[in-house]
């Protein structure tokens, strides 16, 4: 059995204040501006130069055992450790979720039952292990142990202190545990991955994966990365964990095909701004306690983000977001439409416990060309890379919502949480391209085996693509 674990820091838990009819909330500064959050959330926000920082991958259809119901076991988990707990959401064309675990360097906790002490840090670590290791199912009656595979991302610059002079360190940690550990190759590294990271995988049965963590997870205490203070500080990770609605950043940005393209017409700046269409019920689930959710999506991506109430009780919000940008950076309006996606999309679950999102967001009807194409081209091109139903609505065939003015169209994606993920991505960044005038490319040379779109901006990441 695979056991994968990323581990990302986490915010405070929000709960969530009704907008008042006809009240229009502007939190639209730039994440240059420090927010008015009390200095305890401030500092949760960064990771320190000489902190304690783990990054593991988690099967995501076992990240439950690790968030449980309402956020409680990582509230748990954090509480008792004293350690930051992020956790991903899903990115597109990965099946692993990425969680961050950092603290303090200083050894506080004690570490099971012996007299050695850890970081926070570690011991969240070790928590969350058993956790998800608990989750594996048991071996059948012909397996003498389970077999357990845990995951870690490390950056480059700290993996040697893993290796040791020629490989010594990580064959003394095999000879000593007698587990399997292993430095993939670049090519085993997942979407949520960044471009600096090293994959780092130990094997074996549960009791001697742990002691393999341990000695590991000493190694990497002992030596901090160089970077790992920059983790968090252009990070984009989205939020598409239906169930649980905690504000989850994390460290991977939106580049991609256009991430090597210089504008040198002039200063090539333009204001890309997109208009989603947000039940009137999902309001809450954008704002947050005192606005407290959406000064943190404001702060983290960069982009200017405002909540138009609806006139009457029941009807549509809008949320407008946008951000004066250059071409060949990233996007802070797209990085931002990916955290708000799961928070003001219409859901729907299925029987069979699949849960539906349905995204809808309005297009100034001199631009909807660009998503469809010649004969209906590129938004068939769109639907079958991507599996979502996507549909362009007008106001000649189809009742569009009250806050649609007569110059715009709705674009309607509908799919499964990672489906619609990743067709607002596509479709996005057509609108960008669009707005910049410039040529999008083929979006099919992204695409790979199981359809899922990758970005290809190899200097930052590895997983979406604007």
């Amino acid at each position: 059995m695979v056991c994968v674990f990323i581990f990302f820091i986490h915010s405070p838990t929000h709960t969530y204040f009704p907008l008042m009819a006809d009240q229009n909330i502007d939190y639209g500064k730039r994440y240059s501006h420090q927010p008015d959050y009390p200095a305890e959330a401030k500092e949760s926000h960064g990771i320190g130069p000489q902190d304690t920082v783990y990054r593991y991958l988690c099967p995501s259809r076992k990240i439950g055992s690790i968030i449980g119901r309402g956020g409680e076991i990582v509230k748990q988990l954090r509480s008792e450790t004293n350690a930051k707990i992020r956790i991903s959401e899903n990115v597109p064309g990965c099946e692993e979720r990425v969680v961050i675990i950092y603290s303090s360097s200083e050894q506080t906790n004690s570490c099971g039952d012996t007299d050695d002490l850890v970081s926070p840090a570690q011991d969240a670590l070790f928590k969350v292990h058993d956790r998800v290791i608990a989750e594996e199912a048991p071996g059948d009656e012909f397996d003498d142990v389970q077999q357990v595979v845990v995951r870690m991302l490390v950056p480059s610059d700290q993996i040697g202190c893993v290796i040791g002079k020629g490989g010594q360190v990580v064959q003394t940690i095999r000879n000593e545990t007698h587990a399997q550990i292993r430095i993939l190759s670049s090519d085993y590294l997942p979407n949520c991955a960044l471009s600096s990271d090293e994959l780092l995988q130990i094997s074996g049965d549960p009791t001697v994966v742990r002691n393999a963590l341990y000695q590991l997870a000493s190694r990497l205490h002992d030596n901090p990365s160089r970077s790992q203070h920059l983790l968090l500080s252009s990070s984009s990770l989205h939020r598409a964990s239906g169930g649980y609605m905690g504000p989850n950043p994390g460290p991977f940005s939106l580049m991609g095909p256009y991430a090597g393209y210089r504008n040198d017409s002039g200063d090539g700046v333009r204001e890309f701004s997109l208009r989603f269409v947000c039940p009137a019920e999902n309001i809450g689930a954008v704002i947050g306690k005192g606005g407290a959710i959406i000064k943190q999506i404001r702060q983290e991506s960069g982009a200017f983000v405002t909540v138009h109430s609806s006139a009457a009780e029941g009807d549509d919000c809008l949320i407008t977001v946008s951000a004066k940008e250059l071409f060949e950076d990233a996007s802070p309006t797209i990085d931002a439409a990916m955290r708000l996606q799961p928070r003001c999309s219409e859901k729907f679950e299925k029987d069979s416990g699949v849960l539906i999102l349905t995204t809808r967001f309005l297009v100034p009807s001199s631009r909807i060309g660009c998503l469809i194409g010649k004969g209906g081209s590129i938004i068939s091109e769109m639907r079958n890379l991507t599996r979502a139903n996507i549909r362009i609505l007008n106001i000649e065939n189809e009742n569009l919502p009250k806050v649609a003015s007569e110059d715009e169209q709705m674009v309607q994606i509908t799919g499964e949480i990672n489906v619609a993920s990743n067709a607002l991505l596509q479709v996005t960044t057509r609108l960008r391209a669009n707005v910049f005038e410039m040529d999008m490319p083929d979006m099919s040379r992204h695409d790979n085996r199981d359809g899922n779109f990758r970005g290809s901006g190899s200097h930052v990441v590895k997983n979406h693509a604007v």
